[in-house]
């Protein structure tokens, strides 16, 4: 059995292509960052994966930058740059 593809956004299984329908919009391209962050961070809110918004945010840009659509993406990098 071949490897089953995954949205390279968000890492759910798709039959083809590169993103899920989670993910694209209704052009099928993919939707922006703050977008899919939002939407990501209120996943894991509803899922109880994060107790506050702030932190369901936090853990949504630490999973993206996992993500080959999102790993080197300057928004995302801005945000999880380390000061000091």
């Amino acid at each position: 059995m071949p490897a089953q593809r995954k949205c390279e956004s968000c890492g759910m299984p798709v039959a083809s292509g590169v993103y899920c329908g989670h993910c694209t919009d209704e052009s099928g391209r993919l939707q922006d960052f703050e977008e899919r962050l939002k939407r990501l961070a209120e996943w894991m809110v509803v899922q109880k994966r994060a107790p506050t918004r702030a932190a369901a945010e936090q853990q949504a840009l630490a999973y993206m930058a996992t993500m080959p659509a999102w790993r080197a993406h300057p928004k995302l990098l801005a945000r999880t740059k380390r000061k000091g």
